[in-house]
């Protein structure tokens, strides 16, 4: 199905929401007509539940199963639960969408229709189009959609074909759709422009590792995001196990995530000076890989030890932090597939966050729960800070013992972070698992929703 809405004149077939509660209070009423169609088939209003209903020249409309309270707590998209057994066709809600959940639930719909086909020739899929409910910005959702749509496709990609220069030539098709600026730094260049970490960690591969910097806007306050880019993890010399690294051509959820986000920034065009810097590297293993105990120089001028070359995501970032605090932004945001510690602590579906501003921190719980996008604020937990100095060296990069590892990967990267306003760190998983109504199975956009609804306010827009 198209990303995109039904026209507002489009001759479209009638959908009733119905909760499980309100169905008998229908029958008694509007649907007494459909009463014995409606107990003939069973209709109960589960939850993704679709009756059609017949008329005089064929298909007259439909029932939509809403569940009851409980079983729409378990979806974030329910709508989409039932936009994906309807029958082919253009739908409108007739009555039962509740009004302060019409752009999430539109959304959504529109979510459903997402597939991954670049690899296979794309199947007749049968076209569910929703007319925008009342109140809904037919725009606004179909720009949500479509950004989502470039972070699934970009994680989605394996990395045969999404290495760094292919992650660098889709931020730079973004930039020139919206008129940015874009600047990359490559190989060697890094030595010289002081971007040390970043090429450790990316100079064994066979495509040169770089610095996407996107610049966009000249007026307002600096907003700058910062999105890890390892186009594929290896482990480096301390290889992961093949189980591990099936998934790591989503590595690069993090550089996704913020090109995304900054697509939707850009569309809306926000009055601020957005910055966006993206280390794309591959840690890769060969002759000229970083090795366990070398230690290594960074931008900032602090020394790391390099304790597991398989911690290479908070390296590149730390490189990137520092140059985006040189020239002092108010607002901070990094976003990467980070560690597995975040995915023990709050599974797959959850965005943790790190932030030291409070109100910052409200703001995007609330704002995660408006949009079906939920995060959970961990903290930086400063008795830590021990545990990433080795002594040997300014900063560990992997913490011997295990515990409290995303708290840690947070810790270390909030060393690179001094110069900003305010700084929040996203430990993201950019995948599900499962597929469910709206999201497919595969590449995930996380934290970008709430982000987008907590910032403006943050940064007094």
């Amino acid at each position: 199905m198209p990303l995109c809405f039904a026209p507002a004149d489009a001759q479209a077939l009638p959908l009733t929401l119905l909760e499980k509660e309100a169905l008998g209070a229908w029958l008694e009423g509007p649907g007494a007509a459909h009463r014995a169609w409606v107990e003939a088939a069973g209709f109960r209003a589960g939850l993704g539940e679709v009756l059609p209903l017949p008329g005089e020249g064929g298909l007259a409309g439909a029932l939509g199963g809403y569940g009851d309270a409980a079983a729409r707590a378990r979806e974030r998209f329910p709508l989409a639960a039932v936009a994906q057994a309807l029958p082919p066709g253009d739908w409108r809600i007739a009555e039962g969408l509740p009004e302060d959940a019409a752009e999430r639930e539109a959304l959504g719909w529109l979510l459903s229709g997402y597939a991954f086909s670049r690899y296979r020739k794309a199947s007749e899929r049968p076209e569910r189009r929703l007319v925008a409910p009342p109140g809904v910005d037919p725009d606004r959702v179909e720009m949500l959609a479509e950004a989502e749509a470039l972070t699934r496709d970009l994680v989605n990609t394996p990395a045969a074909d999404l290495g760094p220069g292919a992650l660098e030539a889709a931020a730079a098709a973004l930039a020139v759709r919206f008129g940015a600026s874009i600047e990359v730094t490559r190989g060697e260049d890094l030595l010289a422009e002081n971007l040390p970490l970043v090429h450790a960690v990316g100079r064994a591969a066979a495509e040169a590792p770089r610095l996407i910097d996107i610049r966009h806007g000249d007026v307002g306050p600096r907003l700058t995001l910062v999105g890890k880019g390892v186009c594929f993890d290896t482990g480096g010399l301390d290889l992961k196990p093949a189980q591990a690294m099936g998934l790591m051509k989503k590595d690069m959820g993090g550089a996704a995530n913020v090109l995304g986000l900054a697509q939707i920034i850009m569309a809306e065009d926000w009055p601020v000076r957005l910055r966006v810097l993206i280390p794309a590297v591959e840690n890769a293993v060969s002759a000229g890989a970083f090795r366990p105990g070398d230690i290594l120089a960074s931008r900032k001028g602090l020394t790391v030890e390099v304790n597991n070359t398989d911690a290479e995501g908070r390296l590149v970032l730390a490189d990137a932090l520092a140059l985006a605090c040189e020239e002092g932004p108010e607002m901070l945001v990094s976003m990467a597939t980070l560690t597995g510690a975040a995915r023990v602590a709050v599974g797959p579906d959850i965005a943790p966050f790190f932030t030291d501003d409070g109100a910052l921190a409200q703001a995007l719980s609330e704002a995660g729960g408006r949009w079906a996008d939920p995060v959970w604020r961990l903290p930086f937990h400063a008795p830590y800070e021990a545990m990433i100095e080795p002594g040997i060296a300014d900063l560990d990069n992997a913490p011997q013992g295990g515990f409290a590892g995303a708290i840690t990967a947070a810790l270390f990267l909030r060393r690179f972070a001094e110069g900003a306003g305010a700084y929040a760190h996203f430990d993201i998983y950019s995948w599900q698992p499962q597929a469910a109504p709206g999201r497919a199975k595969g590449g995930l956009m996380q934290g970008v929703r709430a982000l987008r609804g907590a910032l403006p306010g943050s940064l007094g827009l």
